[in-house]
């Protein structure tokens, strides 16, 4: 397999894509991306958390992407923006050895429909089925072992990590990143119970994620059962998590590892779900929602805003006396209610 050489940059290139303000040597050379401590000469540091401070004097590092208000304790030349860590992140992918090799073209252990239509500079691993009427756009990677169900679309720049699976009539966005296991497309939990026994609904939607949508390990997301599941532009999915049939995410929204979704519930623009929240079914978000987690949301939030359920931790002992009050809180209520009510007729 042909990797790229090493990537190397002066600090006036990547001051420029960053539009960081540089002081220091333009045309001097890095070639790798570490923290403060562990940066060696070659190395671009960054400092993007007040913690780290103590940090810097002894850094290492041939150059430090720094606030500015930082920038005069520097001892190396710097890259210096008011989001280092948004700096940090745009320039990671410059480093990345995933995005700086060759394409490998089609392997031939890969079994290509003759009907699929791929395009210019794809990759395809060992093993890979790709079904007939799939369209590759210009770009892509797909991982060994992956599997394209018919009449699947993937946008231009996209990759698959090994072992992805799109179902059947999945449309996917320009650049996504769909991560090892994550399953795309299957069947929605859908039953018709007789009284005795379940009748499968068939599934009859598809899955649509936008532009620049990305996908954690051991995902899912369920096919709409009459109308398609909807991922917006920009969403960012961790691993593990859990999103039904006829699920619509809004652009930019971010969903923490564990979190589940059930059906036909519809979240908005920018929000934000911690890890493990659970959204009942048939709810309604509203855009800029942050919901902490392992939160419980069982009914629509109709306003942006910061939102939690449940409690925190304690000992057991305490948890146990806490339990018991809880069973208590309805006939506490009903009494305050008595009281009041008996004092405003005195």
């Amino acid at each position: 397999m042909k990797s790229a050489a090493p990537a190397s940059y002066t600090l006036g290139e990547l001051a420029e894509r960053i539009e960081a303000r540089l002081v220091g040597d333009p045309d001097l050379r890095v070639s790798g991306l570490a923290t403060l401590t562990d940066a060696a000469p070659g190395d671009l540091a960054f400092l993007a958390n007040r913690a780290y401070l103590k940090y810097l004097a002894d850094t290492r590092a041939s150059a430090v992407l720094v606030h500015p208000a930082h920038g005069e304790t520097c001892p190396c030349p710097r890259l210096e923006l008011d989001n280092p860590y948004l700096g940090y992140a745009k320039l990671s992918r410059l480093f990345d050895p995933l995005t700086n090799r060759d394409p490998q073209g089609v392997h031939p252990s890969a079994v290509v429909s003759p009907d699929a239509v791929i395009g210019a500079r794809v990759e395809i691993g060992a093993h890979c089925v790709i079904e007939a009427g799939v369209e590759i756009a210009d770009d892509c990677v797909i991982g060994a072992g992956s599997f394209i169900g018919a009449d699947t679309t993937l946008g231009q720049g996209s990759r698959l990590h090994a072992n992805v699976t799109l179902y059947h009539g999945v449309s996917v966005g320009q650049r996504a990143i769909l991560h090892s296991g994550c399953v795309i497309g299957g069947d929605g939990f859908g039953f018709a119970h007789d009284g005795a026994h379940w009748e499968k609904i068939a599934q009859l939607g598809g899955v649509c994620l936008g532009d620049d949508v990305e996908v954690g390990s051991c995902s899912s997301i369920d096919r709409g059962a009459l109308g398609d599941t909807l991922i917006g532009n920009g969403v960012k999915i961790d691993s593990q998590v859990q999103i039904a049939h006829n699920v619509q995410i809004g652009d930019h929204s971010a969903l923490a590892g564990c979190v589940g979704i059930a059906g036909s519930t519809k979240v908005g623009r920018h929000c934000l779900l911690g890890g493990g929240v659970g959204l009942s079914g048939h709810l309604t978000l509203a855009d800029g929602v942050q919901v902490t987690g392992m939160s419980l949301v069982t009914n629509s939030i109709l306003e942006p805003g910061v939102y939690s359920s449940g409690t925190g931790s304690m000992s057991n002992s305490q948890w146990r006396k806490n339990a018991v009050r809880f069973k208590q809180l309805d006939e506490i209520a009903k009494r305050l209610t008595r009281l009041e009510r008996g004092r405003r007729d005195a």
